[in-house]
């Protein structure tokens, strides 16, 4: 039941954005990689960080990724540590396209019609995502701030694995490196 439920879900958004007059030209992989670059930090968005967080091949993101810098969304940074590696940052067309389309209307006004449910669902299925990843062991690409690298560092926040300090605005983003609290507990026990 959870499984349909889900599936459904997924199916009605899949309708809803492939409708939508403002994603025409754009195939579901892309939007999943522009959506995912949209929310992660600048240690994550490289190509391999978006195959390994959509769960596809790099020579299949790649092409996405060509068709989107093609389309004036995707621009590429070389790394300024490491010059064989490629940052990918979104136009400002593509951040105004999200913006236009996220979230999605259908979603906002069943969760409004929802109240309170709203958030308690919200919950419950990051808990379920959680239980998911832990149990399959992929990677969780979570928050920065529920991170066990997280810290405070002088009342900043501070990246424990990259000894780093960090933005205010980038603790809210996804990182590919974010490892559970509780997963560095099980380890050394």
């Amino acid at each position: 039941m959870l499984f349909d439920l889900l599936e459904r879900l997924t199916s009605l958004t899949r309708v809803w954005f492939r409708e939508h007059p403002l994603l025409a030209d754009i195939q579901p992989i892309q939007l999943s990689a522009l959506l995912y670059l949209a929310r992660c930090n600048g240690y994550s968005n490289t190509p391999l960080a978006v195959a390994e967080y959509l769960g596809l091949t790099k020579g299949t993101v790649s092409q996405s990724l060509k068709a989107l810098e093609a389309k004036g969304l995707l621009s590429k940074s070389q790394d300024a540590r490491d010059k064989r590696s490629v940052h990918l940052l979104l136009t400002d067309e593509a951040r105004n396209l999200l913006a236009s389309v996220m979230p999605p209307a259908f979603l906002e006004t069943a969760a409004g019609r929802m109240g309170g449910q709203a958030g308690e669902l919200e919950q419950l299925l990051g808990d379920l995502l959680r239980n998911v990843q832990r149990a399959t062991d992929v990677p969780s690409f979570g928050l920065c701030k529920t991170c066990r690298f997280h810290r405070q560092v002088a009342g900043e926040p501070f990246c424990g694995l990259t000894e780093e300090p960090l933005a205010r605005p980038a603790i809210e983003l996804i990182c590919r490196e974010h490892q559970f609290p509780e997963a560095s507990q099980e380890q050394g026990q």
